[in-house]
Formats: structure tokens, sequence, C-alpha cells
């Protein structure tokens, strides 16, 4: 059976609910199980001395999306460079509140990333291959978004700058062409004479 899977890929899509503690949560190929307290697996029934472990991350994010959110892991493409490498994730996350114009507070994180490969030697499985990340929860909330509307007065005074702007620079742009052009007629005059 596992031979006529070779090749095949995963397309993985889930929750998970987490302790507010530093864990990690990984995909790796092989039967998991616990031996001597220690989480191994058992890659011998593929008989393979090489994994593809190519991935991409479509959306990975810590709690509810609010407006402006932007995840680092989301979009992200690894394509295998090394046999059998390890990608690893070091994931910082902050809670973090964001407040709408209604006052409708979301409770939510974000995070920042660092990514490590670790590749091994051909043929001898030194690493385990695959998508680990590793995630640390800060103990401190850092981030408070609040959502405002933009008062008719700011608006106003965003619109005068606009027209005071473009009137200037079309004070400027005629000022050149004029000069400009009062300079060229007056070396053509003297050329006449000449």
């Amino acid at each position: 059976m596992i031979k006529d899977e070779d090749g095949e890929g995963c397309n993985i899509y889930g929750f998970l609910d987490v302790n507010k503690v530093a864990g990690n949560f990984h995909f790796a190929p092989g039967k998991s199980f616990q031996q001597s307290n220690v989480h191994v697996h058992d890659l011998l029934a593929f008989q393979k001395d090489s994994f593809n472990i190519s991935h991409t991350i479509n959306r990975l994010a810590f709690g509810d999306y609010f407006p402006g959110v932007v995840n680092p892991l989301d979009g992200v493409e690894w394509i295998q460079q090394t046999p059998n490498a390890m990608y690893q994730y070091f994931l910082k996350v902050v809670p973090t509140v964001f407040t709408d114009v209604n006052g409708h507070a979301i409770q939510s994180n974000q995070f920042s990333v660092t990514e490590h490969v670790k590749g091994s030697e051909l043929g001898r499985l030194q690493t385990l291959p695959g998508a680990f990340f590793f995630y640390d929860l800060s103990p401190i909330k850092v981030c408070n978004f609040t959502e405002t509307h933009v008062s008719f007065l700011h608006f106003l005074t965003n619109v005068c700058a606009i027209v005071g702007g473009v009137f200037t620079v079309s004070g400027i742009i005629d000022s050149f062409v004029y000069h400009g052009q009062k300079a060229i007629k007056k070396k053509m005059e003297i050329g006449k004479f000449s």
C-alpha cells in the first residue's frame, strides 16, 4: 500500500487547541509513537533514503482573524533543495486585542517567525525530515489596535491639502514652460539679428 502512494502529497487543514505555554507541532512522514518518553517516527516501512518535504503554507494563524493582520507565514512555499530536510519555524506569539468602531473586542494573536533548514547526507537520516513549528507565547499583551472613523474636518483638511498641492505643482510647471519659451524666443531673435 505504501508503494502505491509513493510520490503523493498531503493537504492538511485544521485547528489545534494548545495550552498557553511554549510547545511545538510538526508534520513528518512515518508512524509516530512514544518510546521512553521520546516522540519517535518509524520510517522503516517506507524503505527510502530520501523524502521530499517541499511544502506550501496557505494560512497559519494563532487566534481569530481581525482586519489588518498580516501573518508572516501565509503563502510561504519551500521547495526542497537538500534531501531529507528538516524545516524548522520558530514562532514568537504575542497576544493582541483589536477593537472595532462599534467597541467589539477581538482577542487574538500575532507572531513573528525565524526559519531554519537542516539537511542530512544522502542515504543517512541524521534528522527527521518534516516541517516543525516551535512556538513561544509571550505572557505580556503588547499589541492593542483600535479602529476609528476619520472626522469630516480631517477629511476636509486633506482635500484642501491635495487641491493646494495640485495648484502649486501646476504653477511650477507653468512657470518653467513660460520662462523656457521666453528664453527660446529671445535666443531666436538674437540669432536673426546676428
